[in-house]
């Protein structure tokens, strides 16, 4: 079970503002890096304020999490029902998420109240993440069709990582606690990478024999996870 599930009617939400901003000219390509670049910009004062030990800012993850799953959504809108696909847009998307994970993620490792494992947790989080969309992607060449199998994806990480946001903006004193959080994460990600690579090896020996287009190919991670 995954969050992944909740996309259609996500999507059928901000449909309208995905015509709006076809409307003032915006691109599937634009809305991908301003995403990307707002990620970096949250990540990067999250960290300047968990270095000095003022967790209050963390209150900005659940926002930001939720606007960029938004933008998300909607640059995969635009390029599917306004003919913006490209190749340059499939590489992006997913290029474009990794950075933005791992921006949202690694001023976590910066509370150093929460002791010195912590950021080796978060290093260790951040290379499976990666590993997990990696193992997504891949599926597209065995099967034609990218893999978001849970427990763990990318819309419940935002979840996730949202909860703990804001449990350190309400005066939760990073601890222990987060540190046993995140070791959690990192076996639901474990676990994640083996259903995903076991459900592509299922799907694709199912499909054998069946040649995927390169623009196909590009569509399918258009419509990854979001």
């Amino acid at each position: 079970m995954s969050l992944y599930r909740l996309k259609p009617r996500f999507q059928a939400l901000l449909r309208p503002f995905a015509h709006l901003l076809y409307r003032l000219g915006a691109t599937a390509n634009q809305v991908t890096l301003t995403a990307c670049a707002g990620s970096l910009l949250v990540g990067g004062g999250l960290a300047l304020s968990a270095s000095a030990g003022q967790t209050g800012w963390f209150l900005l993850l659940p926002g930001w999490f939720f606007l960029r799953m938004a933008l998300n959504a909607i640059d995969g809108m635009l390029a599917r029902e306004f003919a913006q696909r490209s190749r340059l847009g499939a590489y992006l998307n997913e290029l474009c998420d990794q950075v933005s994970d791992a921006a949202l993620y690694l001023p976590f490792a910066f509370l150093s109240q929460a002791g010195g494992a912590l950021p080796v947790l978060v290093v260790v989080l951040i290379v499976l993440a990666n590993l997990a969309e990696m193992a997504g992607v891949l599926a597209i060449g065995a099967s034609g069709e990218r893999r978001n199998d849970g427990p763990l994806g990318k819309s419940d990480r935002a979840f996730v990582f949202s909860v703990l946001g804001l449990l350190l903006a309400c005066g939760v004193r990073p601890g222990e606690w987060l540190v046993w959080a995140l070791a959690a994460i990192t076996v639901l990600l474990v676990l994640t990478i083996v259903n995903r690579v076991q459900r592509g090896l299922a799907e694709s020996s199912g499909s054998a024999g069946a040649d995927s287009p390169a623009e196909q190919t590009s569509s399918k991670i258009r419509q990854g996870e979001t």
